[in-house]
């Protein structure tokens, strides 16, 4: 097994290390931990017991992983922190362990956390997530696949946002953000349907309109959100997309962001 270390980094003996990894000066790497293949740790990154990290993962300088949680009701529980493969944390990112909510906190695969983001306790991110710099994020969050949170963004703890949502930068995001859709402005609103970050990803146009007429009942009609979830259901075809919507609406426990004040588009 080939391990690039460097003698002024403290790895455990007990650490589990994949081939090709590097660990560059001055990191810290605990007793319980695994690191993937072809990982690349940076110069002054600490890991604390508990971090399950994959293959080929970026871990840039001053970086902290699954240190304990910032919890008063933690009381010491054996949690983690799993981070999949192909992720890039850029510097002096934190991410904390989870607790007994969820036991753990996890990041997906092809995620890019870009510098002085904070990912507390519990988070549940999916993969291909990009958070921008400084994104602070509060305990038990859940981020969808290919979910984008703008930098300098705060996240209310329990809250929810769904698969391909985008977030302006500098939004303070106190309630439920659904898949597929934009949310800007103060308070932090629907405004339109992320086309173009969907026409990237491969969706078709058919599947856009749907997912725009979708929103169209539940935000730009007359009708409250039972109402509207009714009218797509016997409205709308039956569509994976539709169901992913309604679902994740029907389960919005702090309740989903309102319609912003003035035009709204879906380009």
């Amino acid at each position: 097994m080939l391990v690039m270390t460097s003698p002024l980094s403290y790895i455990h003996p007990d650490a589990q290390i994949g081939e090709d990894v590097v660990i560059s000066p001055f990191s810290y790497i605990a007793a319980d931990v695994q690191i993937g293949q072809g990982t690349w740790i940076g110069p002054n990154v600490t890991i604390f017991d508990g971090a399950r990290i994959g293959a080929n993962c970026k871990i840039f300088p001053g970086a902290v992983i699954a240190a304990e949680p910032q919890d008063l009701k933690f009381n010491g529980e054996y949690t983690t922190v799993e981070i999949g493969d192909r992720t890039t944390i850029r510097e002096c990112v934190t991410i904390n362990r989870g607790t007994v909510d969820q036991f753990t906190t996890r990041i997906g695969s092809d995620a890019l956390i870009m510098a002085y983001c904070h990912i507390a306790h519990d988070c549940l991110l999916g993969d291909h997530v990009i958070m921008a710099n400084s994104v602070q994020m509060a305990g038990h969050v859940e981020l969808g696949d290919f979910a984008f949170i703008g930098g300098t963004s705060a996240v209310h703890q329990f809250v929810k946002i769904g698969a391909h949502a985008m977030i302006a930068g500098g939004s303070l995001v106190r309630k439920d953000v659904p898949p597929f859709v934009k949310a800007a402005r103060e308070p932090l609103s629907y405004a339109g349907v992320n086309s173009l970050g969907l026409r990237r990803r491969g969706f078709s146009n058919d599947e856009i309109y749907l997912i725009q007429d979708v929103y169209r009942y539940i935000y730009l009609r007359d009708l409250n959100t039972s109402d509207a979830l009714h009218a797509i259901s016997a409205e709308l075809p039956a569509h994976l997309h539709v169901q992913s919507v309604m679902d994740f609406i029907a389960n919005a426990k702090r309740g989903i962001i309102r319609k912003a004040n003035g035009p709204v588009s879906d380009e």
